[in-house]
């Protein structure tokens, strides 16, 4: 009833546009000064950047050079427009204007994901308070983090799934099975939300729409992909299998354990670079990794039986999602520090006590994955470092936790709104 006059109050005073400009407005504001100030103070020490890489591809499409044929790329094709697009910008003037250029990009990229949380939460007719609390978390997100964020793309596809999941829940599905396919083309793991979005679009609007959403979603896919597949098969084929076929990343859960062993039981491990990541190599990190190939899907694939399940409401898609994409990180094998982005404009959408609890997980993560990266992360790779390796596998192991609480019924059951639409559809 609060949350309903809350609304009503913001239709009285300007109609419910004006609710979703003045938050989307906030949102992006605070997110936009917290990304300015990642560029002061400690958190320019020790950097360790990709915008080198980036910059390198970025230069290569603009001298004409077609991405998998003439050079190769480790990013689905829907990345590439944040690489070139600072490289059209910066020209010829050195790196420092592609950085400086990246970086707009990425806080244009971060200001839209705040901007769309507000908006979703307005259109579910949120209360202020969990208002000023969502945006609170999104703006705190970079801080937490690091600078990290600075020098990674991640901000664009975690904008793109934010605005897939608002499409979903405006009921403008085909949109938004569109931009999740773009999403899913740009960095695999919104490919993680396709199960839950499907199955809300099938139960929300029935089988034809679910269908023809679906067609929106591979049809954005194949746009993205297929002419690089048709100009380049082999290489974009071995691009796409190369990441399935990563070793144990030294931050995954698999290492973290393994490192835990080295420190405690004196178990033997070693480093390897490969892959574009820093990898344990040998027989025991290679079970590890084959272990963890299977507990991620499997435990994507229950997250999906868990959301068809139970009522098919705009708050449980959400959660959906959040808990997803944690499966996708916790179990995977490979768990970089910029994947902690994908959470920006997911956890804040989670309500009640479960978002409450997710929200501080979350930031708990955050500031665990910045007490060792970027500043001890050599030492961690090249001698194992025990504070490091410590950080890593607490971090590991809330991220566990945040799923957990994702998934988990609370103490005293479901939440209200779910046990409501369960008795609605057992009466109708």
């Amino acid at each position: 009833m609060l949350e309903q006059r809350v609304f009503a109050s913001r239709e009285r005073a300007g109609g419910t546009a004006s609710p979703a400009t003045f938050w989307g407005a906030i949102a992006a504001a605070i997110f936009l000064v917290s990304f300015g100030v990642l560029h002061y103070g400690f958190y320019r020490h020790d950097p360790l950047l990709d915008t080198p890489i980036y910059a390198d591809y970025g230069h290569k499409m603009l001298d004409g050079h077609v991405p998998y044929r003439d050079f190769a790329v480790e990013y689905p094709p829907g990345a590439l427009p944040a690489f070139v697009l600072p490289a059209a910008v910066a020209t010829n003037n050195g790196f420092a204007a592609y950085e400086a250029s990246f970086e707009w990009l990425m806080a244009l990229s971060g200001a839209a994901l705040a901007a769309i949380v507000a908006v979703v939460l307005v259109r579910l007719r949120a209360s202020t308070r969990r208002l000023v609390a969502a945006l609170a978390l999104v703006g705190i997100a970079p801080l937490a983090l690091g600078p990290v964020v600075l020098s990674r793309f991640d901000l664009w596809p975690a904008a793109l799934t934010a605005g897939a999941l608002a499409g979903l829940v405006s009921g403008r599905h085909r949109l938004g099975l569109g931009v999740l396919g773009v999403a899913a083309a740009t960095k695999f793991y919104p490919a993680a939300l396709v199960g839950p979005a499907l199955v809300y679009v099938w139960r929300r609007a029935g089988r034809r729409e679910a269908a023809l959403a679906s067609a929106w979603l591979v049809g954005a896919v194949a746009v993205l992909c297929l002419p690089f597949l048709v100009l380049a098969p082999h290489e974009f084929l071995h691009s796409v299998s190369g990441q399935a076929g990563r070793p144990l990343q030294i931050e995954s859960l698999g290492s973290a354990l393994l490192l835990a062993a080295h420190h405690v039981f004196g178990l033997s491990v070693t480093m390897r670079s490969g892959h574009g990541s820093q990898n344990l190599a040998g027989h025991t990190a290679d079970a590890f990794a084959l272990a963890q190939g299977i507990l991620q899907p499997v435990a994507i694939l229950l997250v999906w039986l868990w959301f068809l399940r139970g009522p098919a409401s705009a708050e449980r898609l959400l959660r959906a999602a959040a808990a997803a994409v944690a499966a996708f990180i916790a179990f995977g094998k490979v768990l970089s520090p910029q994947f902690l982005i994908w959470f920006f404009p997911l956890v804040p959408l989670v309500r009640g006590r479960r978002g409450v609890a997710a929200g501080v997980l979350l930031t708990l993560a955050l500031v665990l994955t910045q007490l060792w990266f970027p500043y001890r992360y050599i030492r961690l790779v090249f001698g194992f470092d025990p504070l490091a390796s410590w950080l890593v596998l607490a971090r590991d192991l809330v991220l566990l936790a945040l799923l957990a609480v994702l998934v988990l019924p609370l103490r005293h059951g479901e939440d209200r709104e779910d046990r409501r639409a369960v008795a609605q559809r057992a009466d109708a």
